[in-house]
């Protein structure tokens, strides 16, 4: 029987220190060193976790934004960009409309300039041929005239006067040839 309570003792003693299940003590003060760490990394660290998350999250808005701010302001400058080319080539159209009416205008004045000149040349010619004529006219008539008294003279016999009646009828011989010339 003694045998029976020494072994049934030692049954109870091993029975109550299972090696699974730790001690209450041990469960006691490892729940407290949680409820410790569980304050700490509530109050100290996931704050300034929180904080981290919150600045990352905020530059990354900021980064969209100023993204998306960038892309507007170079679909703007291109917009831009592109009037101003669209306005540029109106205008280098209307330079280059405007050069061709300059053009033709020069062209112009130098064919109407060159055409007056023309007629101011040909009519100082034409002034000119026709003084040229009168005098050659005039000393004809008079150098006929002479020749004609002197063949006279020299036809009678005698040297006639070189007057107004002698000159009046040359000048009435000539008239007539003209007048027959004339009609040819």
């Amino acid at each position: 029987m003694l045998h029976a309570l020494v072994t049934l003792a030692a049954a109870e003693e091993e029975a109550a220190e299972n090696p699974l299940v730790p001690a209450v003590y041990d469960l006691v003060w490892s729940f407290v060193c949680f409820v410790i760490i569980l304050f700490v990394f509530w109050r100290v660290v996931l704050p300034r976790m929180q904080k981290l998350l919150d600045a990352r999250a905020a530059a990354i808005e900021g980064n969209i934004e100023k993204a998306d701010q960038a892309q507007k302001q170079a679909e703007a400058a291109l917009e831009q960009y592109t009037a101003q080319l669209a306005e540029a080539r109106v205008q280098a159209g209307e330079i280059r409309e405007a050069a061709r009416e300059d053009g033709k205008k020069i062209v112009a004045e130098a064919k109407d300039a060159a055409v007056a000149e023309a007629a101011r040349v040909t009519a100082h010619a034409q002034a000119q041929i026709e003084a040229e004529r009168q005098t050659a006219l005039v000393s004809l008539r008079s150098e006929v005239g002479s020749l004609a008294l002197d063949l006279a003279g020299g036809v009678i016999g005698e040297k006639l006067r070189d007057d107004r009646a002698a000159q009046g009828v040359v000048d009435r011989f000539l008239a007539e040839l003209e007048t027959e010339k004339a009609p040819n």
